[in-house]
């Protein structure tokens, strides 16, 4: 069965640069904040798409056919890469009817970059500001951010008519400011704000739920140590339901085993383009094959990955988009893996933690809350 087919296609997830300013101590481009991911990358560096890269990926007449195109990603801040304005640019031009946003920790680039933006978005598109906190409180978890850039470049986006959005991830460090920080979005002109109960307190890799997470520094030094919020509204609550799961299944193994998937990106006819250039159907897939503390090439991606045919046949950059999505992976044989009986035996993991019925802490994290206003 076909996850989806080439003319399907209505949204793409584009991660334009594995690079950032940042060093967020969940983000899987560093090591809790500290030494570099030594998995991304080649001997030229970090890996980013040009204009060129996208025109020749995603060539006019299959822009044409987009609802949506976003930049969000598992390792980079699309604000780092050279030519993410001029890429706005092109695909506003082949689809001016198209939604365009980019999530953005906004500390980098100068006003008049952020007006430009604002400009060529127009009114089908927006720009997620990723703020934690406020000026104090902030750069606990978007480690290397400078607030006042960061703020300033938000208000000149918003002053040129840009429309913006606020994430506001949740920790015990920030709890108290949901409610200033919702106030201050409504009053300088934010569409919308975000009060997100973040899943990041589960361990992919125990598989368990977690109640803090040591941030590190760039020397390797110890920093603060990240919180679970104390306020149960602010919760997740995909990630207290671990416990029901466990009685329920026996154990999240289990769960994970038997859970029937149904897959997002599938649903919303969306695949996802890495700055390798590679296609594959989500940022998750995506962000399982570079693991810090797994070698490339030694899980269930990258087996699915090599059963049809390795790593290369999926880079657009050398066959086209049509081309990577007629391979047999996703003509057949990732939906195929979904039906295996456990995860021992070839059941994504990755997949069954996702996009299982059961447990979501993804979708979860958008609960509304008490103090929601917008």
């Amino acid at each position: 069965m076909n996850l989806y087919n080439y003319e399907d296609i209505r949204a793409v997830h584009l991660e334009i640069t594995e690079k950032c300013q940042a060093s967020c101590p969940m983000c899987d481009r560093n090591v809790k904040g500290g030494r570099d991911n030594p998995n991304l990358g080649d001997k030229n560096g970090l890996h980013e798409l040009t204009v060129a890269d996208v025109q020749k990926i995603l060539p006019p007449e299959f822009v044409k056919q987009l609802d949506r195109l976003y930049m969000c990603g598992n390792f980079g801040d699309p604000i780092i890469a050279n030519e993410t304005l001029e890429v706005f640019k092109y695909l506003r031009e082949q689809n001016p009817n198209m939604w365009l946003n980019m999530n953005t920790n906004a500390g980098a680039k100068k006003e008049d970059w952020w007006i430009e933006l604002a400009k060529t978005l127009g009114d089908k598109g927006h720009v997620t500001f990723s703020f934690d906190g406020l000026a104090d409180t902030n750069h606990l978890y978007r480690q290397g951010v400078n607030w006042d850039i960061a703020w300033r470049n938000a208000l000149a986006f918003i002053g040129a008519g840009g429309r913006a959005h606020w994430d506001f991830l949740i920790f015990a460090h920030n709890e108290h400011q949901v409610e200033e920080a919702e106030a201050l979005a409504k009053e300088t002109g934010f569409a919308k704000f975000i009060p997100k109960k973040t899943g990041r307190f589960f361990s992919t890799i125990r598989k368990t739920g977690k109640e803090e997470h040591q941030a590190m520094n760039r020397k390797g030094e110890k920093k603060q140590l990240l919180q679970k919020p104390k306020e149960v509204k602010f919760q997740n609550n995909a990630t207290k339901d671990i416990i029901k799961l466990e009685e329920k299944h026996g154990s999240l193994e289990k769960y994970f085993d038997n859970v029937t998937i149904k897959c997002k990106v599938a649903a919303e006819k969306s695949m996802y383009l890495s700055a390798e250039g590679l296609i594959l159907p989500c940022c998750w897939v995506a962000g399982s094959m570079y693991k810090f503390w797994q070698k490339p090439g030694e899980n269930q991606v990258w087996e699915l990955l090599q059963q049809s045919g390795g790593k290369d046949v999926f880079d657009a950059k050398t066959h086209g988009v049509k081309a990577v999505l007629s391979n047999e992976y996703f003509t057949g044989r990732l939906v195929d893996s979904w039906s295996k009986a456990n995860t021992h035996v070839g059941k994504p993991m990755v997949c069954a933690q996702k996009c299982g019925e059961e447990f979501d802490a993804f979708k979860a994290q958008f609960e509304k809350t008490s103090t929601d206003k917008y």
